[in-house]
């Protein structure tokens, strides 16, 4: 069972304690929508000042809204379109601190101001992204940065079992 957890240490030792969470909570789960819905769900009890967490997946050459917390989201992102489908074309996580500069940003969501985004692979294929949305601009870091691509790993090792 999970129970929700005070993150009472430094940021670094906040974010160690996800991704020991996100390993628990995934361990011995093949069933890839149960495990991006908890990975979801335990992003969004971690972080503040956040709106919308979720996975987009890859399908048909195209990103599909996949499990999130939030409000309702665009359905449908083509290849290299927003931050996520350029995350998606350029195979690197967009951290983005103001939407608004973004060329061809796609407001799903008028409050978000600023977002992260982490393409997920398996091998060598795409597989979708993590996506978070803040409404604050430059909500994220470079720490944020790398724990994200951290747990997205953490992700793709049990996603590809």
């Amino acid at each position: 069972m999970f129970q929700t957890s005070n993150y009472s240490g430094n940021e670094i030792e906040n974010y160690e304690l996800l991704l020991k969470q996100i390993k628990a909570l995934s361990e011995g789960e093949t069933d890839h929508i149960a495990l991006l819905s908890n990975a979801s769900a335990l992003l969004n009890q971690f972080l503040d000042e956040v709106n919308w967490v979720g996975f987009y997946l890859w399908k048909n050459d195209e990103l599909i809204l996949g499990p999130f917390q939030g409000l309702p989201a665009c359905i449908r992102i083509a290849y290299g379109k927003g931050v996520c489908g350029t995350a998606i074309k350029e195979g690197k996580t967009k951290r983005i601190a103001d939407v608004m500069n973004f060329p061809g940003h796609i407001a799903c969501d008028a409050a978000s101001k600023s977002e992260i985004v982490v393409p997920l692979f398996l091998g060598e294929s795409i597989y979708g992204v993590l996506d978070i949305d803040s409404p604050i601009k430059n909500r994220f870091d470079e720490t944020d940065q790398v724990y994200m691509e951290r747990f997205a790993k953490i992700l793709e090792e049990y996603l590809s079992k």
